[in-house]
């Protein structure tokens, strides 16, 4: 009891907190590196970073459960396993840092005018006016960037990373701000729902698919283009991974193609890679994965880290 104690005082008085029981994470921080893949996760919340220039950071957002809207949480724990296995490897002897970046809290001007429901209204018609949510994403992750900079760590050690939502803002920063980074890794994009799935892209084709998506929400469908044409723009050298099984954007992924810089991994069709079955595991439970969106979360992906650390290698020298 004495030694459970101390060991809480002791996480206060160095800032580090232990993941909450009900698998949401809603800060800000450093992943503690995990010896073992389903070790508990934890946050070191300074921000500081010793040796600057001998790190390599590596800024992850999360997804989003409502487009334009403030959002109750930010991550959870089964998306930070590999994260936190990643963090403490070297390469070229430097050290990677992952630092997870919370933005549950921001939201766009239409997103607070309408709410959740209102940004599907067939009424809308675009374009966006305003600021959106991924517009303050953007901004707000090049302010940490700058923090990051600021501390000594020198541009081109600093990657953008995200999934879903956060994939999607890793793809606008980095067409935007590539002279402010080293690259982006971008996981299963997608920040305009189930798509691939809804609209039945397999079985009709996308042409067919985006007609009805426009048809049904013109200012969404306009919206999601018009940010498709700002990231083709950027041509950023970046890599993504992508599933044609994930039901968001699977199917409707493949305009990245067409993209010079970009480096597209299509993952494995089946809920396998490199034929290791998939599990993802929370705080205390762990079961077979279900949600091909979230393939990168389960512990299969780590077949991935490997290209991973190549792509961030090729961007330091």
């Amino acid at each position: 009891m004495k030694k459970f104690l101390a060991l809480i005082i002791l996480s206060l008085i160095l800032g580090i907190g232990v993941a909450n029981s009900n698998e949401i994470i809603k800060k800000d921080g450093f992943l503690i590196p995990t010896n073992k893949w389903k070790d508990k996760i934890k946050i070191d919340e300074n921000f500081k970073v010793n040796n600057p220039e001998d790190k390599i950071i590596i800024i992850y957002n999360h997804g989003s459960d409502g487009n334009d809207v403030k959002l109750k949480d930010c991550f959870w724990i089964r998306e930070l396993r590999n994260w936190a296995q990643l963090a403490g490897d070297k390469i070229n002897g430097k050290e990677i840092m992952v630092y997870i970046h919370c933005q549950g809290q921001l939201e766009g001007d239409l997103g607070a005018k309408l709410g959740k429901r209102g940004m599907w209204m067939k009424k809308w018609e675009g374009p966006y006016p305003g600021t959106s949510k991924m517009d303050r994403r953007v901004e707000g992750n090049l302010e940490v960037v700058k923090k990051f900079t600021n501390l000594g760590v020198p541009k081109n050690q600093i990657f953008m990373s995200g999934h879903s939502c956060g994939g999607w803002a890793t793809l606008r920063l980095t067409a935007k701000y590539m002279n402010e980074v080293g690259g982006g890794i971008s996981l299963m994009p997608a920040c305009f729902w189930n798509l691939s799935k809804k609209y039945k892209v397999k079985k009709d084709g996308y042409e067919k698919a985006m007609e009805k998506f426009h048809k049904k929400y013109p200012g969404m469908a306009e919206w999601r283009q018009a940010q498709i044409d700002i990231i083709k723009e950027g041509n950023a050298p970046i890599l993504i991974f992508t599933h044609p099984m994930d039901p968001y954007e699977g199917l409707t992924s493949d305009w990245m193609d067409d993209i010079p810089n970009f480096k597209r991994v299509v993952v494995s069709e089946k809920k396998k890679v490199n034929g290791k079955k998939c599990n993802t595991a929370g705080s205390n439970w762990e079961e077979p994965l279900k949600d091909l969106h979230i393939i990168n979360h389960a512990d299969c992906f780590m077949h991935y880290h490997p290209l991973i650390k190549e792509y961030i290698a090729s961007r330091l020298k």
